[in-house]
């Protein structure tokens, strides 16, 4: 695949809860770009699909329960933290490999972490240049209620899943800080692109 004349990397990797935007933001990218998208719900499938519960039993959690379950929000945020530290080795291989072979892409999921940055680098310090990031946050909890309304109109008011979804952005925004990664702010939305583009450098 030609190289973008702007690109200075071979793998964006864009975290962030569900409902601040990543998706359309990440597609975006890409177009921009012009190259694949990599799906990291795609691969937990398909990690899923290739393990049983007693493997990977955070994988298997909400599959295998036929009980009826009450969480609280900080629990359902330490489950999904703890399956994307599940994928870590799963998405360090496919990284590893996209750079490898040296097709770009742009990696997005609600289940990519800061740390697997940090692990990347602590492998080979040289691929700071070629793999960057951008982490988005929704610092409002209202905004995520009608964002969810907005995409989910036939869903009742997702409140505890926004809910959710505002603690893992504040979770994801502190990580950021502490480990030196780029965090944004998910709106303005129509400078989304732009305010990450500035953010790679580009």
């Amino acid at each position: 695949m030609p190289e973008h004349p702007s690109r200075r990397w071979d793998v964006l990797l864009i975290g962030g809860a569900s409902g601040t935007g990543k998706s359309r933001a990440s597609y975006a990218l890409a177009r921009h770009f012009d190259i694949h998208i990599t799906e990291v719900d795609d691969l937990a499938l398909a990690v899923r699909k290739m393990t049983t519960p007693e493997q990977q039993p955070i994988l298997h959690y909400w599959h295998t329960r036929t009980e009826s379950i009450v969480l609280t929000p900080e629990s359902i945020l330490e489950l999904t933290i703890s399956v994307g530290r599940a994928l870590l080795p799963a998405l360090e291989a496919v990284v590893l490999d996209h750079l490898a072979c040296r097709t770009a892409t742009v990696m997005e999921g609600d289940y990519l972490l800061p740390e697997l940055v940090t692990l990347l680098l602590e492998s080979d310090s040289a691929l700071k240049e070629r793999v960057r990031c951008v982490f988005l946050y929704e610092p409002d909890e209202t905004q995520l209620v009608r964002n969810y309304a907005s995409r989910e109109p036939e869903h009742d008011a997702q409140t505890l899943r926004a809910h959710v979804s505002w603690l893992y952005g504040q979770w994801l925004n502190t990580e950021c800080g502490r480990l030196g990664l780029p965090a944004l702010p998910a709106r303005p939305w129509n400078t989304l692109l732009h305010r990450i583009l500035a953010t790679l450098g580009e």
